[in-house]
């Protein structure tokens, strides 16, 4: 792949990555939904007590590295199945599609959860996002119907 980097994310990733989770936010006509600030965001990942963690792809050139795609996770546990990971959110921004930066990252982390022992990756899809679907499929993933999604809001 060409000129593309994994690593893990940094601090000061954040202000890239809340740009590129409004961006998904936009693509699955959601924008006003993104309500965290960059503070929070932060401190939730880089604070005394962090809930998430993120590899991020990044894409060097003649005027530097950006990141062009990231994927987000914290543990999760079941009571079924021990600890796993959850996948929150995985992106690559629109002009580096298609290109192998998702399969990267899903193979990090991969490699992340065999590590941490991990029993499995959990994560959503919408539906209707069908190339999402489809490269979820090659991966073996289990889709299922059963479940509804819930949540209750705090203000």
């Amino acid at each position: 792949m060409e000129n593309i980097t994994l690593r893990i994310a940094r601090k000061e990733d954040c202000p890239r990555l809340l740009e590129l989770i409004r961006e998904l936010a936009a693509f699955e006509n959601a924008s006003a939904e993104v309500t965290v600030s960059l503070s929070h965001f932060e401190t939730a990942g880089f604070g005394p007590n962090p809930v998430w963690k993120a590899f991020v792809a990044t894409a060097t050139s003649a005027t530097g590295e950006t990141i062009v795609g990231f994927a987000l996770y914290y543990t999760r546990y079941s009571t079924w199945k021990g600890c796993r990971m959850y996948l929150e959110d995985i992106l690559v921004t629109e002009s580096w599609r298609g290109k192998g930066v998702g399969k990267l990252l899903f193979e990090q982390l991969f490699a992340e959860a065999r590590e941490k022992q991990f029993t499995g990756i959990t994560f959503q899809v919408l539906e209707w996002n069908k190339p999402a679907i489809a490269f979820y499929e090659k991966y073996a993933s289990h889709f299922d119907p059963e479940w509804v999604n819930v949540r209750i809001e705090l203000s």
